[in-house]
């Protein structure tokens, strides 16, 4: 019951935010003005704090630009977590412009829609991601190119960095930075989340978005840590397929010693 009527209340007071915020940023991209960049951080910002999403945010937050971000990807909760600590831009596969609601959100973020596995449009959307970079946006692009179950790191998708290749081409561009990103859900209502809990938090295979939304709101009380790694200059000497294996690196070992060490917290604590 409780459960219940905290979903209802979620529900409503975002909705009447999102309505309020809407309007706003519409206006703010049809002018070009700076504060659409803001507004879709006070909306994510709003919303963990909302659905009960407590973020712990480790390392340094770089400010350099062109930069783009490469991160894990667990489920459609990245996004307002990553989305309410900074300004960002995301990467999205093209089917998420096709989904009810969450095109219409995605859209007002300035999201990028890429369609995979088509080599004619590679290079437009290459182009118009260099644009948002050498426009001052911090790029956020998922590394695997899907969800996985909150417990592991897929494969990273060398790629998907082509954009980042593709920017060196820009005379005024001599390095993009690089920012590897880890994502780990560690607890729920305060106490460390194991392999079957962690799965939980995931939204991954054939799980509707609707229904896993339902449920994280109802479950409440998520803990979640965002870990910035090194950052990595690529230049026109870095080596595409070398720097993607260094980013998976960095956030596979951050990710899997974040778990460890929160998982050791109630050990501690005894």
């Amino acid at each position: 019951m409780i459960e219940r009527i905290r979903f209802y209340f979620v529900v409503f007071v975002l909705g009447i935010i999102t309505a309020l915020l809407i309007p706003v940023q519409w206006l703010a991209l049809k002018f070009n003005l700076g504060i659409s960049r803001k507004i879709p951080m006070i909306w994510h910002k709003i919303a963990t704090s909302l659905v009960g999403i407590r973020i712990r945010v480790t390392g340094n937050i770089p400010t350099k630009r062109p930069m783009m971000i490469v991160s894990n990807h667990i489920s459609w909760m990245d996004i307002p977590v990553l989305g309410s600590v900074m300004e960002l831009s995301f990467i999205a596969k093209s089917e998420v412009n096709e989904m009810p609601g969450a095109n219409l959100l995605s859209r007002l973020q300035r999201t990028i829609y890429v369609v995979r596995d088509e080599k004619r449009k590679a290079g437009q959307q290459a182009q118009e991601i260099t644009q948002r970079m050498l426009d001052g946006d911090a790029v956020v692009l998922f590394g695997e190119g899907t969800t996985h179950d909150g417990n592991r790191i897929g494969t990273f998708k060398s790629a998907l960095l082509g954009a980042a290749q593709f920017a060196l081409k820009e005379e005024a561009v001599e390095s993009v930075l690089i920012q590897p990103v880890s994502i780990a859900y560690t607890k729920l209502h305060g106490m460390p989340m194991g392999r079957y809990t962690r799965a939980k938090a995931a939204w991954y295979g054939d799980m509707t978005l609707g229904g896993h939304a339902v449920n994280i709101i109802m479950q409440g009380a998520w803990d979640v840590e965002v870990i910035f790694g090194d950052p990595i200059v690529f230049d026109e000497n870095s080596n595409r397929r070398q720097v993607t294996k260094d980013i998976q690196r960095q956030v596979r070992d951050n990710f899997l010693n974040t778990l460890h060490v929160r998982a050791n917290d109630i050990v501690k604590a005894d």
